[in-house]
């Protein structure tokens, strides 16, 4: 088993986060996306969608998708964190949050970067303007994230989860390639995003 990533991109941050709190080692290989890897024939053999994480299971077996990847490693490991909740409130109320976090936060954070730097301009289309509102967007979530943390130590309840780990992935590349201001300013997340930095998977 094989994981193709890029350690410091937000969607592999993620996996890596999840993998580390379920205990779980892995093998890795490093994919350079810069350098336009992901886009070669013998990439497109293993990925439906060209990006990483890519999960190769076996030589005709793949997983794309941050999400997808975590979600395999928690039905094939024995453990106790429940990460996507344990009973069937739970599970609704971590997918609720987790998909409010990425289409809110994670999704327009990744639009505005691209956009706005240029990163991958010699592949794709740069509009200026779509990267301001996106960004603008990405702020305008952060109330709602810091009113949800007011009323409770998690993001999804009384214990840590998959939509804790994919929020803190959001905050770290907000701050690092957005300079949005976070840590700080809004003092529920402060408080939240500085404990998560207490847990082993996060260190």
């Amino acid at each position: 088993m094989k994981l193709y990533e890029v350690a410091a991109s937000p969607s592999c941050r993620r996996v890596n986060i999840f993998l580390k709190a379920l205990g779980v080692e892995v093998e890795r290989v490093t994919v350079n996306i810069r350098g336009g890897e992901n886009l070669s024939e013998a990439y497109r053999q293993m990925s439906v969608n060209l990006k990483v994480p890519l999960l190769e299971i076996d030589a005709e077996t793949h997983l794309c998708e941050s999400l997808a990847i975590c979600r395999y490693f928690d039905e094939i490991t024995t453990n106790h964190q429940y990460l996507f909740g344990q009973t069937a409130l739970e599970k609704a109320q971590v997918e609720m949050w987790n998909r409010i976090v990425e289409w809110q936060g994670l999704i327009p954070a990744f639009q505005a970067f691209r956009n706005l730097s240029g990163v991958y301009r010699d592949r794709e289309t740069c509009i200026n303007s779509w990267g301001e509102e996106s960004k603008k967007r990405v702020s305008e979530f952060l109330p709602l994230l810091e009113q949800q943390l007011q009323q409770q130590r998690y993001i999804a309840g009384k214990k840590l989860t998959v939509a804790d780990i994919s929020a803190y992935v959001l905050i770290t590349f907000c701050e690092a390639q957005l300079q949005l201001v976070i840590i700080g300013s809004y003092p529920h997340i402060s408080d939240w995003y500085q404990a998560l930095q207490q847990h082993d998977a996060f260190l």
